[in-house]
């Protein structure tokens, strides 16, 4: 992998797509060293992940380490202006580990768990 924060998610995840599709979007127009790649068309072995693991979480890819969930989120606000100083309020001591805390316990499961039923709906019609 290069220099270039690479970030990977989920693009048949509505949620996920829209959140990074808006970072991706803003990353182009002040031309951000930000790839974006969507788990479902990109080659997980150069990731190290499986497709289950990939799915279940945002990932990251900085500095030659592979990070995941809100250390992954910090590290993709701090390289865009706008959201610079939402990753510093989210990562004072406290408020990071609540953040932490509420994505892995709440919010990732539950995108996850709504990955898992698009598709089981997509196989059952198929």
């Amino acid at each position: 992998m290069s220099n270039i924060t690479k970030v990977l998610y989920n693009g048949d995840c509505p949620v996920c797509s829209f959140e990074i599709d808006h970072y991706a979007s803003y990353s182009r127009k002040h031309q951000l060293p930000l790839e974006f790649e969507d788990l479902n068309q990109s080659d997980l072995a150069l990731w190290q992940l499986s497709e289950d693991q990939a799915a279940r979480r945002l990932y990251v890819h900085h500095k030659d380490e592979l990070v995941s969930g809100i250390p992954a989120f910090l590290i993709l606000w701090r390289q865009m202006p706008r959201y610079r100083p939402f990753a510093v309020f989210v990562g004072f001591p406290g408020i990071r580990q609540i953040a932490i805390l509420i994505y892995n316990s709440i919010l990732a499961p539950l995108i996850y768990g709504w990955h898992l039923r698009r598709k089981a709906k997509a196989l059952k019609f198929k």
